[in-house]
């Protein structure tokens, strides 16, 4: 990859780097480093497809947090407390066969309801007979 790109609209040099930034969503804010191509000093960076997955990682960790949802690695872990594969919780619990493989891979965040069924079945993996 090239050391120096330039902006499209002002000319100006920028350079490839990390740099922390900040988001907030509804009063929670998360710092993560941020990688693009910088101007000197606090100018507007220029962001990459590559670049812009390590945002949406970011914003979708934060959200999970605000919305009180359950992280990717959590539901992994309950799913197998469960002894089901993701095809069998997506078609039990709801979502579809690919649900459970979009919601550990972190692409989609699980709703409210899937969160909070997934934590009672975690206290009383009894009841997914059930379902």
């Amino acid at each position: 990859m090239e050391a120096t790109r330039y902006d499209a609209e002002t000319g100006e040099a920028l350079t490839r780097d990390i740099r922390p930034l900040t988001i907030t969503y509804k009063g929670h804010s998360k710092t993560f480093d941020m990688p693009g191509w910088y101007p000197p000093g606090d100018g507007e960076a220029t962001f990459l497809d590559e670049d812009l997955k390590v945002y949406d990682k970011a914003i979708k960790q934060l959200k999970a947090e605000a919305e009180h949802l359950l992280l990717p690695s959590e539901i992994r872990s309950i799913r197998k407390q469960l002894k089901l594969t993701q095809v069998q919780a997506g078609t039990i619990l709801g979502g579809g066969k690919t649900a459970f493989q979009k919601y550990e891979s972190g692409e989609t965040l699980p709703s409210r309801a899937i969160s909070n069924l997934l934590r009672v079945l975690s206290k009383e993996p009894s009841l997914v007979k059930l379902l």
